[in-house]
């Protein structure tokens, strides 16, 4: 079994017994066509630990917080990773700051603080949006370098939305926000 299995493993196991508040099952896995699709539509590829957790563990709905965003869609009760990303890159919900290319909304913090993963990190590094910041470049910040170790933050309950004070202020400033934002 390689390190992705084994991770993919341990979140399938936790992700029925930690479902967000309201939710009483995890949804289907996506199909390999709904991950075409989606990749289609977003115009790049998933990384690999992002797509089998859409269609090894669940569409969605499992996670930290109120769970990651479905891929395609969530019949109209929210939005999808999709979805969020189109309408970032768009223009149509970034008050015009510009959405980073590749970078995928997984899940919503609340207060519109986002968990992301880049795309084009072949760590698939998860950033914070944190677009309550004055200027652009302090909305984005380094959450985990890697997305395993992000889940293997909420699996092991060491991820900093896991603490009581859910403190975040830590994070180093991710720096290629001007370089993929187009700035």
């Amino acid at each position: 079994m390689t390190d992705i299995d084994q991770l993919l493993h341990d979140v399938a196991a936790k992700a029925p017994l930690a479902l967000p508040f309201g939710v009483t099952s995890l949804r289907a896995p996506a199909s390999a066509e709904e991950v075409a699709q989606a990749e289609a539509a977003l115009g790049f590829t998933l990384p690999p630990l992002l797509a089998g957790l859409y269609t090894r563990v669940a569409d969605g709905g499992f996670g930290p917080e109120s769970g990651l965003f479905p891929l395609l869609d969530d019949n109209g009760r929210g939005p999808s990773a999709v979805s969020s990303y189109l309408a970032r890159r768009s223009g149509g919900q970034t008050d015009g700051w510009g959405w980073p290319e590749g970078v995928l909304p997984i899940a919503d913090w609340g207060c519109f603080m986002l968990a992301c993963v880049d795309c084009r990190d072949d760590n698939e590094a998860v950033l914070l949006f944190e677009p309550n910041a004055a200027i652009p470049e302090f909305a984005w910040y380094v959450d985990a370098p890697s997305l395993a170790g992000w889940l293997r933050g909420w699996l092991d309950g060491t991820g900093w939305y896991c603490n009581a004070e859910g403190e975040e202020e830590n994070m180093a400033p991710w720096p290629h926000y001007g370089a993929r934002a187009g700035r």
